[in-house]
């Protein structure tokens, strides 16, 4: 594992976005698995500037979302495939055919979850997966408990995650209670992992996951088994990092 402190979080989301971008350059064909949330809000402005001053060119990347929750329409607001487009897809030069989210709304969830992970695997794999971190250590919507060898699944979202989102959409009772995410095998077959965490609420969560027992309790501590894995956080999270 290699760790990386930034003072504070425009830096972490500097040096995240150059660090991306280094790989982009190394291989313009890169198959990146994307997040959505607060932290890396920072890291996808970051990249939109490398590419409005011509210094990223994203037309060969092929990108595929961590998850997308079920029963949203695609148009919803706080759907993850608005937020994909209001943060990063309508501002660079990523392909159409290039960017891969679940449907929200499948006939078939199950036949959904397949077709995502076949593509994923038609694609070469995953190169790079950035994640970010839940409160209860949840990785993409691997919450408490996801079993290792789980694959994109349908996964149920603790109260502890809706409660997380309830801001986004006008209270607790409007937040989907299911999505659609990548599982834990998915994500740990990528070829490198970068996780970005920021903010001293996620300081706890954050030694538990690096530092504790490697178990489904806290489903980010499995990132300590991979052989590829760089972690950034600002210095607020970092602050129980050592204890």
């Amino acid at each position: 594992m290699r760790l990386l402190v930034a003072a504070d979080y425009a830096g972490l989301s500097r040096e995240a976005a150059r660090w991306v971008a280094r790989r982009i350059l190394e291989k313009p064909d890169l198959v990146l698995a994307l997040p959505t949330g607060e932290t890396p809000l920072g890291l996808y402005r970051e990249l939109v500037r490398l590419h409005q001053e011509g210094l990223l060119d994203f037309a060969g990347v092929t990108a595929f979302n961590l998850d997308e929750y079920l029963g949203l329409p695609p148009g919803h607001p706080a759907s993850f495939r608005a937020y994909m487009e209001r943060n990063f897809w309508g501002h660079v030069n990523l392909r159409p055919e290039a960017r891969h989210i679940p449907n929200s709304l499948p006939e078939d969830a199950e036949a959904e979850c397949r077709r995502y992970e076949a593509r994923i695997q038609e694609a070469g794999g995953l190169d790079l997966a950035i994640l970010g971190l839940g409160k209860n250590g949840h990785i993409a919507f691997n919450e408490p408990g996801t079993p290792w060898e789980s694959r994109t699944h349908v996964a149920e979202l603790s109260e502890e995650t809706r409660r997380e989102e309830a801001s986004r959409f006008g209270g607790l009772a409007h937040v989907p209670k299911r999505a659609i995410t990548m599982g834990i095998r998915t994500l740990m077959n990528a070829r490198e992992i970068l996780l970005l965490v920021s903010g001293e609420e996620k300081a706890p969560v954050l030694a538990r996951a690096l530092e504790g027992p490697v178990t489904p309790a806290v489903p980010a501590s499995v990132l300590q088994l991979h052989p590829n894995l760089r972690v950034m956080v600002d210095r607020a999270a970092a602050r129980g990092l050592g204890a």
